[in-house]
């Protein structure tokens, strides 16, 4: 996920109440306490690691294993300073021996193999017995800096992958040699660590997450915040919906759930629980919103730019595809937060508590960066690397015009260091991934689980595209979406080309449900952090964050069976009509799982609202027909009702 952690202007109880719940449920930010000259100096290495990166990207020409494992080697290196063992209070200033080792050992095996490529490459399948150890050791340093930064989970998937492969997975006899050969191919082969995920996150995530640090710091999450304010607070249940609409806007620019939810949460949650929502919704209403910042374009997460290089398309192409679905999944929302606003009577912001909307005109030069980011992608003028360095270069400019908050040399540095840190986590997540597919490939697991989905679907593609929806949230409750999606990509994104979906289309599919992972129970990691700042139950704000994100179950199905909604061999009659046939279904599901429409519905108004809204979803004339028809009968019902309450 990229990296975009608001700095919101709160007293420092708060801010250290942030810091504990972003600590608690963001395994990014659990770091080791640097203070002083030691803090300095690990400072300068991040800095020193971005521009390392941003060198190699835009202009350095070296071949790809000395290019990919010097970036490896250098995130072993710093990922080892800024990461300790486990979680909890760390001594400030203090790095234990067994951590020096790990690091040095670690970076020394990725080191062996940059300086060595070449020979390395011409030895073919010929591995010297030491080989083999660097090879291991490297393995086990990048799974244990995952581990840390990541979590366990991840650890273990990628751990029982492995097992199946030295133990059933394949045919050689001697277990040396099975050892060998996983080494070979997840070391120093291309099917392994240094696979499309790290090259990828190489290429083009760390000048994206460098970027998201730069933009930080003109200010912009402040402006999102104060102009959606202006904009949607006032009306009825207005912090709610000011909540969507920060988050879709600060989707733009981060692909964070957690970081999300507590930034902005951190001013929206207080102002939702002031205007009368329950504590479990307002976080809920956060959280959910905050999730799809990881599919709103132009920058989304991590994994959209795996996606472009898996499906063989621009990116570009893939941030046009995401428009639709993204605006869907937020409208989503935004409809469920409305219902609730109007079933509990609630108000929104008084004219004095919205800030002004024309002196906030004065400030869109902030926007500048992404225009400019977008136009270029949009139009290929420049590849993705140098769009986000011109974008970089553009921020700073931004930030030096901002007199409120203006950018200095300082700033510029903590940037770079901030943007060096943000690198670590999904480098080490890209690699365990890489790992994860490599093991898949290896043993033929894909195709075996390929056939066997397969089979259990018969000719119905519903019923694939339901058990790939199982696997990926089952499988997200542990594993961050980048490595998610690199293992459903590998697994069930083929599954259903086979069963006819487009490729992209059923890239997208795995792509979506492996990002509501963060809102479904037992593990919604974004759901908790909004629970913990709003102080209400964490599985019951579970449960309603998967309640307000329906949208995200809904449009998945509508572009997987029908691709006109990413723009996909369509017309444009064809998207008009499957936009507003979505948004209706949309709010149809919406106000049964809420319980009102134009006032609360009974239980047989629900079912077949949901019914309804449901078959919309099916690409169709029939069952749009059914669908819209059922949903007419319960509007005309509840406007019957209505009536008939304000006449008595």
């Amino acid at each position: 996920m990229l990296l975009f952690k608001k700095k919101q202007k709160v007293n420092t109880n708060e801010h250290m109440d942030l810091d504990a719940v972003m600590k608690k449920f963001d395994r990014e930010s659990n770091v080791r306490v640097w203070e002083g000259k030691p803090k300095i100096f690990v400072s300068i290495i991040l800095a020193v690691f971005s521009l390392f990166c941003m060198y190699v990207t835009l202009f350095a020409n070296l071949l790809e294993e000395v290019r990919l494992t010097s970036f490896v080697a250098f995130i072993i290196f710093i990922g080892y300073l800024v990461y300790p063992a486990k979680k909890g209070t760390q001594k400030v200033n203090y790095m234990p021996w067994y951590d020096i080792v790990l690091m040095v050992l670690g970076t020394a095996a990725f080191l062996y193999y940059m300086f060595n490529a070449e020979s390395i490459i011409q030895q073919g399948a010929k591995f010297e017995w030491y080989q083999i150890v660097i090879g291991i050791v490297g393995i086990l340093s990048v799974g244990e800096l995952c581990r840390r930064s990541v979590g366990l989970p991840i650890i273990i998937v990628a751990g029982c992958f492995i097992a199946y492969a030295l133990i059933l997975g394949l045919r050689n006899p001697t277990v040396w040699g099975r050892t060998n050969y996983v080494v070979r191919s997840l070391f120093y082969g291309k099917e392994g660590i240094l696979s499309t995920p790290i090259n990828v996150c190489s290429k083009f995530i760390v000048v994206f997450i460098i970027f998201g640090a730069f933009l930080e710091r003109t200010g912009i999450a402040d402006f999102f915040i104060k102009i959606s304010n202006s904009i949607v607070g006032g009306f009825s249940g207005g912090p709610a919906k000011v909540a969507v609409v920060v988050s879709a806007m600060e989707g733009m620019v981060s692909g964070s759930s957690v970081a999300n939810t507590v930034g902005s949460g951190s001013v929206t949650i207080p102002l939702m629980k002031k205007t009368g929502y329950k504590p479990e919704f307002a976080a809920a209403a956060e959280a959910s919103a905050s999730t799809g910042g990881q599919i709103m374009p132009p920058i989304m997460g991590a994994a959209a730019f795996l996606m472009a290089d898996y499906v063989g398309v621009p990116y570009s192409s893939i941030v046009v595809c995401a428009i639709l679905p993204a605006i869907l999944y937020f409208a989503g929302v935004f409809i469920a937060v409305h219902l609730e606003a109007r079933k509990e009577g609630l108000r929104g912001l008084s004219r004095e508590e919205r800030p002004r909307f024309l002196p906030l005109l004065k400030k869109t030069y902030l926007l500048l960066p992404l225009i400019v980011l977008v136009y270029l992608v949009g139009t290929s003028t420049r590849s993705i690397q140098y769009a986000a360095a011109i974008a970089i270069v553009i921020a700073i400019l931004v930030g030096l015009i901002n007199k409120d908050d203006r950018i200095t040399f300082k700033r510029i540095f903590e940037a770079l260091s901030a943007g060096g840190q943000g690198m670590i986590a999904v480098a080490a997540a890209c690699g365990v991934a890489g790992i994860i597919a490599g093991t898949i490939t290896m043993t033929g697991l894909a195709n075996i689980m390929i056939n066997g989905i397969v089979a259990l679907a018969g000719e119905q593609v519903i019923i694939a595209l339901f058990l790939t929806m199982l696997c990926c949230i089952v499988l997200g409750m542990g594993v961050p979406t980048t490595a998610n999606y690199c293992i459903m990509a590998a697994t069930c994104a083929p599954i259903l080309v086979r069963m006819g979906v487009p490729q992209i289309a059923a890239h997208f599919f795995v792509f979506y449900f492996g990002i509501v992972a963060d809102l479904t129970p037992p593990v919604a990691l974004a759901a908790y952090a909004g629970a913990a700042i709003a102080q209400a139950n964490p599985m019951k704000t579970a449960l309603t964050a998967t309640k307000l994100a329906i949208g995200a179950f809904i449009v998945p199905y509508v572009f997987a069976l029908n691709p006109a909604l990413l723009f996909i061999d369509t017309s444009f009659f064809e998207v008009i009509l499957i936009t507003i046939t979505s948004l209706v279904g949309i709010y149809a599901v919406a106000s049964s799982l809420q319980g009102y429409l134009l006032h609360n519905m009974t239980w047989l108004e629900r079912i077949i609202s949901l019914i309804g809204g449901l078959l919309l979803i099916h690409p169709e004339v029939e069952t749009d027909i059914i669908g819209i028809c059922l949903i007419a009968v319960v509007v005309a019902v509840q406007f019957i009702t209505k009536k008939k309450k304000v006449t008595a």
